[in-house]
């Protein structure tokens, strides 16, 4: 009857308010949006507020003056609807357009609400095209429809358009607790809550189930009379199987699939039901997202305290698992065991998820009364001694936990030098380590350096020294004679491998062949550009040092002489050159007199 009745459009009725109040009326409207959210309710309060000779501060109708009790009757002449799902032919719109000549007899507007206006043909549309270009200024035309894409772009572009949105599940609960309230009907919030999740955003689907349990339930609807009525699996199913799922109890998980399917539910509804129910879970993680749970208080509450309980992991992974069962549950033979086996997924995820912590929480604990460790001096340039097998049997003290770890060195393998050695002391004693270099003096001590709780007793720089003298040492002679069969081999093996990697780089290498002499490889190049490419060379001396064992040759490069540069030819030049090789060519030009160009 109102503006204010609308049910979650308040940014249009507050438009069309503002617009009615202002005198700005545009002369086509088209109303588009989803089923049941107040498209046609929105044109018929338009059509009656804008003829109410007397309306409220408020821009509502004042359902008292002539107009509105002619409208409220049905027997307002000023008011035309049409449905164009059955009225759709041209006869129709010309029919309309006759009408529109005629003026209002009481109040100022005459208004055509058009419903469902996609569905007119193109012909219907082309005649009604005119009528919307150059309307009179008393004709309001108002167009409703849920296809807006179907609409011919000539239509659109003389309308002013309004998209209804869909109708949030708190928005059509509190509508419909105030209908029970009105109507003395007493009903639970977790039912109503049932039903506006069941009308997926059409209102007048929501009425229509209220008005169906009403006729079911009498004047008292609760929870369990809706779900009973219209199918729905209780929600504390899916609390029961998560719990289960937490707890890893196979069984009752089991059980309770049974319960569900021998009530007549399809698997897939579960399926599907247990997937929101994940997600809501998901949501109530966070405190930013909880607002994206459309449940009850009540029921939000049980989602909240059932979140904590669940860890992020397992529910993303669970949300995995459920969606792929979704994905292939029409394709699976036993769709039964083949939900079976999600749910025993989910169990066995979450099994590990808590069991891994545990195993991984027990602390180490520093062992009492052990040894200090004493270094073992070390030579320079020799590798440390092996450890004894007495000290290697003993048992290695680890890091106990709260302490951190000292950052790891760039000596990717760091070198044990240290034997435990008896002491009597109950601590670990930092000392320093003597290195021997070949002299009768001792070199000064070096402070320790290692991380807190090992017993090391060589200094890190220490370790860091030795393996950096290592690397230093030249590498093992190889000097084993090759012969020019062995070089071909070799080399052409490399441009066999390299081919893609180095695709100039073999191309040049294929052109001539190289020469052994000795431990001397000649080989022959364009340009000396060929030894510029630095990783394709090194990759050629390392191949060719492998395969003939040798690493004491030398690659000699040797840049070939290009041969004189030689000017173009002339036809006559052309024509000697054939004289040369075909000498009856001389004969034919003379019999024949051939001078020309020749």
């Amino acid at each position: 009857m109102t503006f204010d009745t609308v049910v979650g459009q308040g940014s249009i009725t507050n438009t069309l308010k503002n617009a009615i109040r202002n005198n700005t009326l545009a002369q086509a409207f088209l109303f588009c949006g989803p089923r049941g959210v107040g498209k046609t309710t929105c044109a018929r309060i338009m059509a009656k507020t804008i003829n109410c000779l007397n309306p409220t501060e408020n821009m509502e109708a004042c359902n008292e003056c002539e107009s509105c009790r002619a409208f409220n009757n049905n027997a307002s002449f000023n008011i035309y609807e049409l449905d164009a799902a059955s009225n759709n032919s041209v006869e129709d719109i010309r029919s309309l357009v006759d009408q529109v000549r005629i003026p209002p007899q009481i109040g100022q507007y005459k208004v055509y609400i058009i419903d469902e206006v996609h569905m007119l043909s193109a012909a219907a549309f082309n005649a009604f095209l005119k009528t919307l270009e150059e309307p009179p200024t008393y004709a309001k035309f108002i167009l409703a429809t849920t296809e807006k894409h179907k609409i011919i772009p000539t239509i659109l572009s003389r309308c002013q358009i309004f998209d209804f949105k869909r109708i949030t599940v708190d928005d059509i609960a509190k509508h419909l607790a105030f209908v029970a309230q009105s109507e003395g009907v007493n009903a639970e919030p977790e039912a109503l809550n049932i039903i506006a999740q069941k009308a997926d955003g059409a209102l007048r689907d929501a009425l229509s189930i209220f008005d169906q349990m009403v006729s079911f339930s009498g004047k008292n609807i609760t929870y369990k009379d809706v779900i009973d009525n219209l199918n729905v699996l209780d929600y504390d199913y899916y609390f029961q199987i998560v719990d289960h799922i937490l707890q890893g109890n196979t069984s009752d998980i089991l059980l309770i699939l049974n319960d569900i399917i021998s009530k007549g539910f399809e698997p897939q509804h579960f399926v599907s039901g247990m997937g929101n129910h994940l997600r809501s879970l998901l949501v109530c993680k966070d405190a930013v997202t909880v607002q994206l749970l459309e449940v009850s208080e009540q029921l939000r509450q049980k989602y909240l305290a059932q979140a904590q309980a669940c860890p992020l992991p397992f529910l993303i992974k669970a949300l995995e698992i459920n969606n792929q069962c979704d994905i292939d549950y029409r394709s699976a033979n036993n769709k039964r065991l083949h939900l079976e086996i999600a749910l025993l997924k989910m169990c066995a995820l979450c099994s590990q998820a808590l069991t891994m912590p545990t195993a991984q929480a027990q602390p180490v604990q520093m062992p009492q009364n052990r040894p200090a460790q004493q270094p073992t001096p070390l030579t320079a340039g020799h590798d440390p001694l092996p450890l004894p097998q007495q000290a290697t049997q003993q048992p290695t003290p680890t890091m106990t936990t709260g302490h951190a770890p000292l950052p790891p060195t760039h000596n990717p393998n760091p070198i044990q030098t240290t034997t435990p050695q008896p002491s009597n002391n109950s601590t670990i004693q930092q000392s320093t380590a003597p290195v021997s270099t070949g002299s009768t003096s001792a070199a000064p001590a070096q402070p320790i350096v290692r991380p807190r709780g090992t017993t090391s007793g060589i200094s890190v720089n220490k370790a860091m020294q030795q393996a950096e003298q290592k690397a230093e040492e030249k590498e093992e002679t190889w000097d084993k004679a090759f012969t020019q069969e062995n070089l071909s081999a070799a080399w052409n093996e490399f441009i066999d491998k390299n081919r893609k990697e180095y695709p100039a780089f073999t191309a040049a290498m294929g052109k001539y062949i190289p020469k052994a002499n000795g431990n001397e490889i000649q080989f022959n190049v364009d340009n000396l550009l060929f030894e510029q490419d630095a990783k394709a060379m090194d990759s050629l001396k390392t191949h060719l040092k492998n395969v003939l064992h040798n690493n004491q040759f030398k690659l000699q490069l040797i840049k070939m002489e290009r041969p004189a540069e030689i000017e173009a030819y002339t036809d006559k030049d052309k024509f000697e050159k054939m004289v040369e090789e075909r000498p009856y060519l001389r004969t034919l030009q003379t019999e024949l007199k051939l001078e020309g160009d020749l």
